[in-house]
This record gives C-alpha cells, sequence and structure tokens, in this order.
C-alpha cells in the first residue's frame, strides 16, 4: 500500500471515529458510554497521524522536485553514468507490496462515514443462552429483597423480574402486573416470543442477552422495540430457580429504540 493510500486511509479512520463519537451516538452501537473518550482520543490521533504523513509526502515531494531542477555538480557530470544496481546499497531490496487484502481496511473506515453497521438485535439475542442471574444458594433470606411498591403496573427491569421470579421466597411478583421495556425476539414454539435486553461489559463483543419469555399476544415483527404490561406466567415454583422466567402479556405498545440499547433499563416514559 503506497504512502498516499495509508494517509487517505489514516484520515478516514480518523474522521469515522471522530464523527460516530463526537458528533453522534453511533458509538453507542459498539460500545459502553464511558469509552466514548477514548475513541475521540483515537480519532484525533489517527487524525492528525494522517495530517502528518501528508505534510511529510509534501516536503518530500518538494524536496524531489527542487533537486531535479539543480544542475548537477561538475565533477558528478564528467564521470560515466553507472548502472542502476550499482547505487543500491549491498542487502537493499525493493520492499514487497502488500497483499491486496489490505484494501479491506478501507471498509470500516468507510463505513462509519457513510453506513454505520445497525446495533445487535434479535439475531444475535436469538444465538445468545439468556445471561443466568445470581441464583441464590438453600440458605438465601428474604429481606434480600426489599418490598415491591404498591404502583401498578409495576415498572422493572427484565433483570430484576428474573431475579423475583427466581430467587425471591416472599413470591412478591406473583399476581403484581408489571410493565417492562424491550426488543422482540421470535422463540419459534408455542408461539411465544421474548421480551429481550442485551447487555454489555465493554463492547458489542462481549454481548450477553436477558430475556423474558412473553404469552397470550402473537408475536410483532423481530426487533420491533415495545412496552408490555403482565402477569407472571405459572411454570415451576415461583421464588426458585426452576421457576420459568414469562409473562402473561395484557398490553404490547410500540416505543423507540433507546439511544443506548446495551443496558437493562426500566420502561421508557
Amino acid at each position: 500500500m503506497k504512502r498516499p493510500v495509508q494517509m487517505v486511509l489514516l484520515v478516514l479512520s480518523g474522521l469515522g471515529l471522530l464523527q460516530a463519537s463526537l458528533f453522534t451516538d453511533l458509538f453507542l452501537r459498539y460500545v459502553k458510554p464511558g469509552m466514548r473518550p477514548l475513541l475521540i482520543a483515537s480519532g484525533v490521533v489517527l487524525l492528525a497521524l494522517g495530517l502528518a504523513e501528508a505534510r511529510a509526502a509534501y516536503r518530500s515531494r518538494s524536496k524531489r522536485h527542487h533537486e531535479a531542477h539543480q544542475p548537477p555538480p561538475q565533477q558528478e557530470a564528467d564521470k560515466p553514468s553507472r548502472h542502476h544496481e550499482a547505487d543500491t546499497p549491498p542487502g537493499h531490496h525493493e520492499a514487497h507490496p502488500p497483499p491486496r487484502v489490505a484494501w479491506l481496511l478501507f471498509l470500516p473506515a468507510l463505513s462509519l462515514l457513510f453506513y454505520a453497521p445497525p446495533a445487535l438485535g434479535a439475531y444475535t439475542a436469538a444465538r445468545e443462552e439468556p445471561r443466568v442471574v445470581d441464583t441464590e444458594t438453600q440458605d438465601a433470606r428474604d429481606e434480600d429483597f426489599d418490598p415491591l411498591p404498591a404502583t401498578s403496573p409495576l415498572p422493572i427491569t427484565l433483570g430484576d423480574f428474573t431475579r423475583r421470579v427466581q430467587q425471591d421466597r416472599t413470591r412478591a411478583i406473583e399476581g403484581r402486573t408489571v410493565e417492562m421495556t424491550g426488543f422482540v425476539t421470535p422463540a419459534g414454539e408455542d408461539g411465544s416470543w421474548y421480551l429481550t435486553r442485551l447487555l454489555i461489559s465493554c463492547c458489542a463483543a462481549d454481548v450477553q442477552s436477558v430475556k423474558v419469555r412473553v404469552y397470550g399476544v402473537a408475536a410483532p415483527k423481530a426487533d420491533t422495540w415495545v412496552s408490555v404490561t403482565g402477569v407472571w406466567h405459572p411454570g415451576g415454583t415461583l421464588g426458585t430457580s426452576s421457576a420459568e422466567v414469562a409473562l402473561d402479556v395484557r398490553t404490547v405498545n410500540e416505543v423507540e429504540r433507546p439511544s443506548n440499547s446495551y443496558m437493562d433499563a426500566l420502561p421508557l416514559g
């Protein structure tokens, strides 16, 4: 890959990172919010390197142009011309060009500028096992859970609902109408589907899913973000790990995708 092409690649990569992290929220499709300063710094460094490379290339070209128009020294002009190979230092060989696959490096840079890949959704969630909550052992205590507010429907995250169903021995969630928000993941059986959230620790590469199976309402289109209300769907023994994390849904309302979709948040209000 020639020097001008390397320069263009550095500049495009820097501009792509800055656009995704400084001027938009696109970076939230790939990393946690706390990574934003690092992405901005990386974009600035890449852009600076590209501009420095452009300046160095311009100065080198100007120097060669200047030398080409200078008259050769008299002593050099009187000497017989030598073959090019004689001027080549011993052991010096022309560098081999990089493989053509190196041109693929332009794809991620251009995609950030013109077509950013979408956030992960139902396709990924359908291939991920639900995140396992930290289920307590036989000595789990009822006081580990605070009393639930009396409000109805009760706003709750998918993770908290899962813990209440499988760990809360007071069975406080039984019969309560809850409200949760997530996106639709087809289940492919029983006419049910999953209300889903994807969680990341650092970036989209370490994504995990938390799911609640939904009964009673036909599945909306995959990846649709919805807010649902309903009650726990009986299955297994409530308050133990055998309890099914499922909901008998009463209402389903489509909502906007949140800007930061990689977190298990309370219903959108």
